[in-house]
């Protein structure tokens, strides 16, 4: 089974990196088998980064990881530097395999989550 990774942006306020840690957490207790190991990281501003946070879970014994963009919008930090991120992990890694999801703003199912809280 794969591991998850959900990425998001970090913040200089450690009250919003720990919102993404209690939602990976929330994410956890959901999965079942779904995901061998639930594990976060953070493009900036916050630790772990991607790179750490990969080889985190690699270390834990994973030899597949899907890597969750936590993002609104397509900006740079989608479409280049977490892909860059994970291409690099990969060099030093080649063994265990990095699949990149579509960012959470994508998600066809936003749009009732959205009304579900607006509701």
């Amino acid at each position: 089974m794969p591991s998850l990774l959900i990425i998001a942006h970090g913040s200089r306020r450690a009250a919003s990196n720990d919102e993404v840690r209690q939602l990976a957490d929330r994410v956890r207790a959901q999965a079942g088998t779904a995901y061998d190991d639930v594990e976060t990281a953070f493009l900036e501003l916050a630790e772990p980064d991607i790179a750490a946070g990969l080889a985190a879970l690699a270390t834990r014994g994973a030899s597949e990881i899907v890597a969750f963009p936590y993002f609104l919008a397509a900006g740079t930090h989608v479409a280049q530097d977490i892909p860059e991120a994970i291409a690099e992990f990969s060099v030093t890694y080649p063994a265990v395999k990095v699949r990149l999801t579509p960012h959470l703003g994508a998600s066809a199912t936003l749009p009732a989550a959205i009304l579900g809280v607006a509701g």
